[in-house]
């Protein structure tokens, strides 16, 4: 089953450093359906997915599949 989740970009000087958003517990936030992701992404921040749909400025925030191989792929690398 396919999963997304929320990232966020801060620092427009680092335009390739992306983070997870997170509940209040800490957790990322994880969703099944990638419309309800992007209806979350939208809830919680308004203004940069307003700003993206206008193309006023360059994508800040995005919805991202998970990757489940995340570890073997890191493993891979080291």
């Amino acid at each position: 089953m396919t999963t997304y989740k929320l990232q966020v970009q801060d620092d427009d000087a680092k335009p390739d450093h992306w983070h997870d958003v997170c509940a209040d517990s800490g957790s990322a936030y994880v969703f099944t359906s990638q419309d309800d992701a992007r209806q979350k992404l939208a809830e919680l921040f308004p203004v940069l997915v307003k700003m993206e749909q206008f193309q006023a400025d360059r994508k800040r925030a995005r919805v991202v599949v998970v990757n489940p191989y995340q570890d073997v792929d890191q493993e891979k690398e080291d």
